[in-house]
């Protein structure tokens, strides 16, 4: 079983990366694009002997808190499946 965690900066966080990246595609020519947002794409292999249920979401959530993001700028996202 594969789980896909997404972090994403808060809406309220300054993002300079995204800005540095709105900046670029504008000086390559993509024009138009208002804003950028850059994330994080974390995908973890949990074996085959993970089965979904409130168990398995607990411990993503637990991963998610201690680890992977940070909770007082970032949001995150898990997909289980």
């Amino acid at each position: 079983m594969k789980a896909t965690v997404y972090v994403r900066l808060k809406g309220e966080v300054l993002d300079p990366q995204g800005d540095a990246v709105r900046r670029a595609l504008g000086s390559l020519g993509f024009e138009g694009v208002k804003s950028v947002r850059v994330g994080k794409l974390i995908e973890i292999d949990l074996g085959p002997g993970a089965k979904p249920g409130p168990e398995l979401d607990a411990r993503l959530r637990k991963m998610a808190d201690e680890m992977l993001a940070n909770p007082v700028i970032e949001d995150y996202e898990i997909v289980a499946g």
